[in-house]
């Protein structure tokens, strides 16, 4: 059984999935959503295009909208809490036109080592993010920066994606061409095992393909 395996051998083995592979995955396992991330997908460094993936920890920021008085404040910029080899979630209010990050952030998190952004909203800077070739994953874009419309007032707290589908710090993220996975850490051992599993199977199946079975027969012979 793959639960045995070390944590660092599961990531590991989970990396070298995809996020169809794991959508399926979690689709069977049941959580909300499949994990899909909808609506979310690829700007840069290509437009959903390219071998570009990233996965790693996710680090949670929420944002607010700049009017809000009572929610808390960072101590300092939500940008400098992006770490080595992690992905940065940012959610923002719902409905905003403004964006959220943009390439002076980029340049920041490049230094600071991230894996990636992914931002529950808006973005800007298109050019000057494919230009550092630092991959963003976003809802869409703005010409407008953040001032006056949002702020940050949290990091590493839970943000709810949508309905019960919620994204925590530590839970694992994976985007690539197709689009944005969440993978909760205590589901990381059934979605390898699972993805192994299928993975086998897609296989055998493309085999049988190539050599000229139908595919309704395939299918029914192999996806049991």
């Amino acid at each position: 059984m793959m639960a045995g395996k070390p944590p660092g051998a599961l990531v590991q083995a989970l990396r070298s999935f995809a996020t169809c592979d794991i959508g399926d995955a979690l689709v069977r396992l049941k959580f909300p959503y499949g994990g899909f991330l909808d609506g979310i997908s690829m700007f840069s460094p290509d437009r959903q295009a390219g071998s570009t993936k990233i996965f790693g920890e996710a680090i949670t920021v929420k944002m607010v909208e700049a009017g809000d008085k009572t929610s808390p404040s960072l101590p300092k910029h939500f940008c400098d809490y992006n770490e080595p080899g992690k992905i940065m979630f940012i959610s923002q209010p719902p409905g905003m036109y403004s964006a959220c990050w943009g390439g002076l952030m980029t340049t920041r998190a490049k230094f600071l080592g991230a894996e990636g952004v992914i931002v529950d909203g808006r973005f800007r800077d298109i050019l000057e993010q494919r230009e550092m070739g630092f991959p963003v994953f976003a809802r869409d874009i703005s010409i407008l920066g953040s001032n006056g419309f949002t702020r940050s007032s949290e990091v590493n707290v839970p943000v709810q994606f949508k309905d019960n589908l919620w994204i925590n710090p530590g839970d694992y993220l994976m985007g690539d061409a197709d689009g944005v996975v969440v993978v909760p850490a205590n589901h990381l051992a059934s979605v390898v095992e699972l993805c192994t599993e299928r993975k086998a199977i897609d296989d055998l199946t493309f085999e049988s393909l190539r050599k000229g079975e139908p595919i309704g027969d395939a299918i029914s012979r192999l996806r049991k």
